[in-house]
């Protein structure tokens, strides 16, 4: 068996034949693990201090300077919200618009059709003259002169008018008319004799009698004037037959469609002068 031998007694180092390491100081290696423990210490507040210090990335919804959504810390570690599919994130506790949300209906549909009234279509004997009405005078006495027999005016004789030339005083008062607002339609016009009748149209042949009171007879008493060919004429059309106007021929007034006869057409126009009497 080997020896036992004990490790000599330090107490006494020379005296037992065993010398220290002079080569270092006493406690060095105590002073190393200090040294390092401290030093990582002063690293890792170093590293922590730099993190926390470093600007937030701009694609972070906890850009500087404004608030960090709901759910979000500031300072220690710095958490990110996770963006939505549209690029930006949804605050919590709200709901995003829904993918397949159709638009909300308008309270008040769109009325079909276009808004414009349409015109009402023409007939097919309106004159071929499409030109605004001439408005209705005022209650005024005048007098009818032919345009193509400028010496000839309307003339009341045995009931009918006729196409002639200027007589006595008493032809003059005859050939004299009130001309009033349409009894039919406002617009348009009405001729009053001197002894209160009215010009109507009966058979197509121009008439001075009673009014009746009847809507045909305030229809067939009512022409629209409408602006002739002739400088400063007009055309007298009948307000329940449209397309049909006052002419004269063999002079005696008539109501003919427009442009009977190629050679006539003048027959159709006529001048309110002032009254002769």
């Amino acid at each position: 068996m080997p020896d036992n031998k004990s490790r000599p007694s330090q107490e006494q180092p020379w005296e037992n034949g065993w010398a220290p390491d002079t080569s270092r100081a006493p406690g060095t290696r105590r002073l190393w693990l200090a040294g390092g423990l401290a030093m990582a210490t002063i690293v890792a507040c170093v590293t922590a201090i730099a993190l926390n210090d470093r600007p937030v990335d701009d694609t972070s919804q906890s850009r500087q300077g404004r608030p960090l959504s709901g759910g979000e810390t500031e300072g220690g570690l710095i958490s990110f919200a996770t963006p939505s599919a549209s690029g930006s994130a949804t605050p919590a506790g709200k709901k995003g618009p829904s993918a397949s949300a159709s638009p909300k209906p308008s309270s008040s549909p769109e009325p079909q059709g276009s808004s414009t009234p349409r015109a009402p279509a023409a007939t097919a004997s309106a004159s071929p003259t499409k030109q605004p009405s001439v408005p209705a005078p005022a209650a005024t006495r005048r007098s009818v002169r032919s345009v193509n027999y400028p010496d000839r005016y309307w003339h009341v004789s045995g009931g009918l008018v006729k196409l002639d030339a200027v007589g006595g005083s008493e032809s003059r008062a005859d050939s004299t008319f009130t001309v009033v607002k349409g009894l039919a339609d406002s617009s348009c016009t009405s001729f009053v004799t001197a002894d209160g009748t009215y010009l109507r149209h009966r058979d197509f042949v121009l008439r001075a009698e009673r009014d009746d009171g009847s809507a045909l007879f305030e229809q067939d008493a009512t022409f629209c004037a409408v602006p002739s060919s002739s400088s400063g004429a007009v055309m007298l059309e009948s307000v329940n037959y449209p397309g049909r106007f006052l002419r004269h021929k063999n002079f005696v007034l008539r109501l003919d469609t427009y442009g009977y006869g190629s050679g006539h057409r003048e027959d159709f126009s006529f001048h309110l002068v002032d009254a002769l009497a």
